[in-house]
Formats: C-alpha cells, structure tokens, sequence
C-alpha cells in the first residue's frame, strides 16, 4: 500500500540471512551453522538453501554452501577481470562473422548470457543479458548438460523432457560431449541459429561461447563457426584457469 512503513518478512529475513552469512565466509558455510544462525530447525533451512541452490544463489560442494553463479549473473556487474578475458574473444568471433556473439554463465537449470558483441547487420540476433534461458534446447545450454555430473543430468533431463525424448537427448549430449560444440537450428526461437563451445577448466564447464543469427545467413556457415569455436575456448581456459 503507497506509504505504508515497509516491514520485516520472515521467510525473506531467513533467505537474506542465509545469503549474508555464506557471503561473509570465504571458505563457505554448514547447514548446522546456518541453522544455528538463523536460530531455526535444520529441516526449514534446508529447504531454503536446496531453493537457493536450485536458483543458482548458492552451490554446494561437500555440505558447505558458497554463494553461486546467479549473484555474479543476475545481481552484480560481471566481474572486470573476467570481461577483460573474455570481450577480446568474442569481439573477435563476432569479426569474423559479424553475428551476435555472447559469453554464458549456468545459473541453476538455466543459462544467462553475460556479455555480448552483437552483429552490425539490421537484422540480427539481439541476446537478452541478465535474463535466465532455457538450457535445453540452447546451444550453450546443450553444453553444460554435456558437462553436468551424471546425477544432475538424470534430474535435469526427467524434470524438463518428455520421457520419449530423453534417449534422443542423451545421444545429442553425447555428441556435443565428443565434439566440443553443440548446435541449435531453431530449436529455441524460429529461423535462428547457433552454435556453442563451453570453456572447461579442471573438467567443468565455467562459462560458454556462443554465436548466433538468423538462420538464412548463419545456418550454411554453422561448420565454420564450429571450427573456430575450439581454439577460442581453448584460449579462454588458460587465461581462465590461471
């Protein structure tokens, strides 16, 4: 109600809460010290943190909890350092074809383009920054599921794919897993098409390099965009990495 004193929630006080404390420790935080914190039974924030983790707001790794990628990607201005890597490959890219070319980060089961170079051409493709993608069927989505842990993937595929279609997909993903790059041909918007490498450093997928454009200009040189894709990645990985 317009001038109405704003009040305390509780169930958004516990979500801050827990966010606030995970973003105080470097080295992440327990559920039982959350719990502690929060003054609340481990069963209710529990459910709060498998939520956050699910949106990508948090990860989780060994039962400590850090924050997650959707901060950086939805919240917060990318990174400067990470942009100075990145931007110079995918201007690149984007010379090369002069097609839209974005760099994606995995929020939770979606995909957000981060960082885009797009095609001078009147009619292209315009990447939505900071807004969660399906990651089945974009490209660069294939290329997370391509690298996700075995588990994560039958969940993934179970809860967002028709039962007859998962065998079709797990093929595609293998393949995509072999080759180092995914495709999609108007899989996810109608006469667009893409292709995408993700960048891999110590075996997971840490972002991905993605271009597209419409499908009458960029579906014939979908070939030779892949054979470019590899060595950018690969470039990306070291700076990365290091």
């Amino acid at each position: 109600m317009t001038g109405s004193a704003p009040k305390e929630h509780r169930t958004v006080r516990r979500v801050t809460s827990i966010l606030e404390a995970v973003a105080r420790q470097r080295d992440g935080v327990r559920l039982g010290a959350l719990a502690e914190l929060l003054d609340a039974p481990k069963s209710s924030v529990f459910g709060l943190v498998k939520g956050l983790v699910a949106d990508g707001y948090l990860r989780e790794q060994e039962g400590t909890y850090r924050l997650g990628p959707a901060v950086s990607a939805l919240l917060a201005p990318p990174a400067t350092t990470a942009l100075e890597v990145v931007r110079p490959r995918i201007q690149r890219l984007r010379a090369a074809f002069d097609e839209t070319v974005m760099w994606c980060t995995r929020v939770g089961d979606s995909v957000v383009y981060t960082d885009v170079a797009e095609s001078s051409q009147l009619i292209r493709y315009s990447a939505p920054l900071r807004t969660r993608r399906p990651l089945y069927p974009t490209s660069s989505g294939k290329c997370f599921l391509a690298h996700s842990a075995p588990a994560a993937l039958r969940r993934y595929l179970a809860e967002h794919l028709p039962a007859h279609d998962v065998e079709r997909v797990r093929a595609e993903l293998d393949r995509v897993r072999r080759d180092g790059v995914a495709f999609n041909r108007g899989e996810t918007v109608p006469d667009v098409s893409a292709a995408a490498a993700p960048v891999l450093v110590g075996g997971h997928a840490v972002g991905c390099v993605a271009v597209a454009g419409p499908s009458a200009r960029l579906g014939g040189r979908l070939d030779e965009v892949a054979a470019l894709l590899p060595g950018v990645v690969a470039e990306l990985a070291v700076e990365l990495r290091g």
